[in-house]
């Protein structure tokens, strides 16, 4: 009865594919996140997520392997990868690991913005600098990607159309971070903490 059932076009042409598209989206998904972990210098993990990404797709490409004809295997597989991208840049953004580098190139005065940014507990670099239309102020200020919007935030109170760019820093030694998160954000596991 079960070999019938391995056999049935159910299996082969629906559940077969849709464990292949799982497969892809997981392996893929924790390929994202190692990449991820290895450009954050956080090698630890790396090795731990590439075994388990290896694993799955072996399995996923031997189930593949053994239906050649099978065309919605194939179909799966695509599916798969290109959801699993997705699925690991989303949790990518809702982790938010590392830190970044905001700069902000302002032609007015910036006193105002370094003590909006100190205010709420960010650190600011300012240097004066000369543009192709004169005089400008650059203000330099690592955050922890997870208060960036706050940042931005702040940056378009007091100049909506400010030129501003993001670049991400592998490692900070010291500086001055804020302690407790302006946006609010749901943790799964913080009923299992210890002492909460």
């Amino acid at each position: 009865m079960t070999g019938d059932f391995f056999d049935s076009n159910i299996y082969l042409y629906l559940v077969l594919p849709f464990f292949i598209f799982l497969a892809r989206i997981i392996d893929v998904t924790i390929g994202t996140m190692r990449i991820i972990f290895v450009s954050k210098g956080q090698r630890a993990l790396a090795p731990i997520l590439g075994f388990f990404e290896v694993l799955i797709w072996i399995i996923a490409m031997g189930k593949i392997m053994s239906n050649l004809d099978n065309y919605a295997c194939y179909f799966a597989y695509a599916a798969g990868f290109a959801t699993g991208n997705w699925v690991g840049m989303k949790v990518e953004e809702y982790l938010a690991m590392g830190s970044i580098l905001i700069r902000v190139i302002a032609k007015r005065d910036v006193r105002q913005l370094v003590k909006k940014l100190n205010s709420h507990g960010y650190g600011a670099t300012v240097v004066d600098g000369e543009g192709s239309s004169g005089e400008v102020h650059l203000v330099y200020s690592i955050v922890n990607r997870k208060f960036l919007q706050d940042v931005i935030n702040l940056i378009e109170e007091f100049n909506p159309k400010a030129f501003f760019t993001i670049e991400d820093i592998r490692k900070v030694n010291s500086g001055i971070f804020p302690e407790k998160s302006p946006i609010r954000r749901l943790n799964p596991f913080k009923r299992w903490r210890k002492g909460k």
